[in-house]
C-alpha cells in the first residue's frame, strides 16, 4: 500500500478522545444488521425495520437538531434539496437496500459490498467531472474488484444470490451518494442538523410509501430469536434506533470533529468488522475462508483508493491541532 507521509494523514491533538468516539461508533453501526435481521426473520419486512430504526433515531435525534439550528430555519430552506437528497437517498433508500440484503445473504457480505462505494465515487468523479484517478486509487479499485469475486463466490461456481447482490449494490450507490453530498462545505448546516433533518424525512418518506402500498410494511410482535436466546420485539427496535443509529450519529459526528473527515473515515472501516462480530454473535453467521480472503481484499483496496484520494477541504473542522487535509466524509452509517 505504499507509506503514507505525515502531510497526508497526520493525526491530531484530539485524537486521544476521537479514536475511542470513532471506534465506538463504527461497533454502534455495525450491529444494525444483525439485529435487523432478526426482525425479518420473524416476519417483519425490510421496509417495516428500517423505518422502525429511522423513526426512532428521528425522535431521538429531534431535539439536538433543533438546538443545533438555534431558529436559524434558513438554513433548511437554502439547503432544501440536499436535505432531500440525503434523507430519501443517503439515508432511507441506503439503509432500505442494506436490509433487504441481508434479508437474503450475511450481513457482513452485504456490507462489504456497501463498502465499495468509495470505489463508486471515484468512477463518477472520473466520468462525470473528469477527475482522473491517481494511480493509487487504480491499483486500490482492481484489488477491491478481486475481492468482491472472491468474497461473492463467484470463482468456484457456488450459487450466488443475484438479488441480494443487486441490493448490496444499491446500498452503495446510496452510500456513494452520501459521500457526495457530505463533502458539500459551504452549505453552513451544523452537522447534526443534516443528521437530524435527514433521518425525519427519510422516516417520512418511507412512512409515505409504506401509507400508500408502494412499500410493503408489516410487522409481529412476537418474541425475536437471536443466538443466544428470544428477546421481545422492542428490545431490537430501540438497539437499531437508539444504539446503532442515533448514539452512532453523535458518536461520529463528535469524533469527526476531532479527527477531521478523513482519518474518521479510516476508522469507520472498523464497522465492517463489527458487522462481522455481530453477524456472527446474534445470527452464527461466519463467512468461509474463501470469503474472508475477499473481504480483507476488499477492505484493503477500499483503504488504498482513500489514499489515493487528491486532497481536499475539510466537511467538519478538527478539533485543534494539526490541520488533517481529506478528499471524502466519513462513511455513511447503516
Amino acid at each position: 500500500m505504499g507509506r503514507v507521509s505525515n502531510d497526508t494523514l497526520r493525526v491530531p491533538q484530539g485524537a486521544r478522545w476521537g479514536l475511542p468516539l470513532a471506534i465506538a461508533a463504527a461497533l454502534s453501526f455495525g450491529m444494525s444488521g444483525g439485529w435487523a435481521r432478526g426482525l425479518i426473520d420473524a416476519g417483519w419486512t425490510p421496509g417495516a425495520a428500517v423505518l422502525a430504526r429511522i423513526g426512532v433515531a428521528a425522535l431521538v435525534l429531534l431535539v439536538p437538531t433543533l438546538v443545533s439550528l438555534r431558529g436559524r430555519w434558513g438554513l433548511l430552506r437554502r439547503n432544501a434539496g440536499m436535505i432531500l437528497a440525503y434523507g430519501l437517498l443517503a439515508v432511507a433508500a441506503t439503509q432500505l437496500f442494506y436490509f433487504q440484503a441481508v434479508a437474503v445473504m450475511d450481513v457482513g457480505l452485504a456490507l462489504l459490498i456497501e463498502y465499495t462505494a468509495p470505489v463508486a465515487v471515484l468512477l463518477w468523479l472520473w466520468i462525470r467531472r473528469g477527475e482522473r484517478p491517481s494511480r493509487k486509487s487504480v491499483i486500490g479499485a482492481a484489488i477491491a474488484f478481486v475481492g468482491l469475486v472472491l468474497m461473492l463466490d463467484i470463482l468456484t461456481g457456488a450459487d450466488v444470490n443475484v438479488a441480494g447482490i443487486m441490493w448490496a449494490l444499491g446500498a452503495m450507490i446510496g452510500a456513494a451518494a452520501y459521500f457526495l453530498l457530505s463533502a458539500k462545505a459551504d452549505t453552513g448546516l451544523p452537522p447534526i442538523a443534516l443528521a437530524g433533518s435527514g433521518l425525519l424525512l427519510g422516516a417520512l418518506g418511507l412512512a409515505t410509501a409504506g401509507a400508500i402500498g408502494v412499500l410493503p410494511i408489516a410487522w409481529t410482535t412476537a418474541d425475536i430469536a437471536y443466538r443466544f436466546g428470544t428477546v421481545p420485539w422492542f428490545v431490537p427496535v430501540l438497539a437499531m434506533g437508539v444504539v446503532a443509529t442515533a448514539l452512532a450519529y453523535l458518536l461520529g459526528i463528535a469524533s469527526t470533529r476531532m479527527l477531521g473527515s478523513r482519518l474518521a473515515s479510516f476508522v469507520a472501516l472498523a464497522e465492517v468488522v463489527a458487522a462481522l462480530l455481530f453477524g456472527w454473535l446474534l445470527l452464527g453467521q461466519l463467512p468461509d475462508l474463501l470469503q474472508g480472503l475477499g473481504g480483507v481484499l476488499v477492505l484493503v483496496g477500499v483503504i488504498v483508493v482513500k489514499l489515493g484520494e487528491p486532497v481536499a477541504s475539510e466537511f467538519v473542522e478538527a478539533v485543534p491541532g494539526p490541520r488533517l487535509p481529506v478528499g471524502k466524509s466519513q462513511q455513511p452509517p447503516l
